[in-house]
């Protein structure tokens, strides 16, 4: 009992720790910029008001939602089509400097992505492509090397007879590809989706970098405008960060047995 009581105080200890900081956030959101100074910040505000959500949602915020929401759809599809043929042709087609090439490529995964920010914004300058759709989603919507990684050791977990049985019957690489490796598919599918969405819902540099204008302006960006030279707006911003942060409490209210089978998954790393 003594073991037992030790473990689910650790385990509630992590859990306030983890989930203070978006306490922070619902209590601040529904502050007065005067109940800041005038409050802890663990202590709600009395009366609370809906007057900063109101705010938010009265200007172009939602505009940054839904340029969040479109981004975020782009890339997920994009990953999930690229990634996919990709990582078939590596686990399964034969060609000349297949596993040197492959593993080239996931050795780019060391590189840190702040490195490859200035190449890539000079590449879509030079394109003339900045503060545009396409230099936003082009250099991230042809697959990502983690993302291949991880389709291709699924693929390779597949019982080769599969295949090798519907080559039989004629089908072509593609045929078996869309008709019988995607059906089984699904759970590794589900969790690059997951990862994808996660990762660019909450991508914050590169749009940072190569937007300016309010129409490809997404919603980390938009958050981060409220700090000015001036000053910052706490309140503001937590209530924009509320409702950034209400669309992924949703995913995975409705996803969690997808995002445990994904964090099964990932382990094939």
């Amino acid at each position: 009992m003594a073991k037992r009581f030790l473990l689910y105080a650790v385990l509630t200890l992590g859990a306030f720790v983890s989930l203070f900081p978006y306490l922070l956030v619902v209590l601040t959101a529904f502050k007065t910029q005067a109940q800041l100074s005038t409050t802890a910040p663990w202590l709600p505000g009395l009366p609370p008001t809906t007057a900063n959500l109101a705010e938010m949602l009265a200007g172009d915020f939602p505009r940054y939602v839904l340029n969040t929401v479109v981004m975020t759809a782009l890339l997920t599809a994009g990953q999930l089509l690229f990634t996919t043929f990709a990582a078939y042709a590596f686990a399964r087609l034969r060609f000349r400097g297949r596993d040197v090439l492959f593993w080239l490529y996931v050795a780019t995964m060391m590189v840190p992505s702040a490195v490859t920010m200035i190449p890539l914004f000079l590449i879509m300058r030079e394109l003339d492509l900045v503060n545009t759709w396409y230099g936003l989603l082009v250099p991230y919507l042809l697959g990502s090397p983690y993302g291949i990684f991880l389709m291709r050791q699924f693929f390779k977990t597949l019982p080769a007879g599969l295949e090798e049985a519907a080559r039989i019957d004629g089908a072509g690489p593609m045929t078996i590809l869309l008709r019988v490796m995607l059906p089984l598919c699904r759970p590794a599918l589900g969790t690059l989706a997951i990862i994808t969405v996660i990762s660019s819902w909450n991508s914050f540099l590169w749009p940072l970098i190569i937007t300016s204008g309010d129409d490809t302006r997404v919603i980390t960006v938009a958050i981060a405008t409220l700090k000015s030279g001036i000053g910052v707006d706490y309140h503001l911003m937590m209530a924009g960060s509320l409702i950034a942060l209400v669309p992924m409490v949703a995913v995975f209210i409705f996803f969690q047995k997808h995002i445990v089978r994904s964090v099964v998954l990932t382990g094939l790393k």
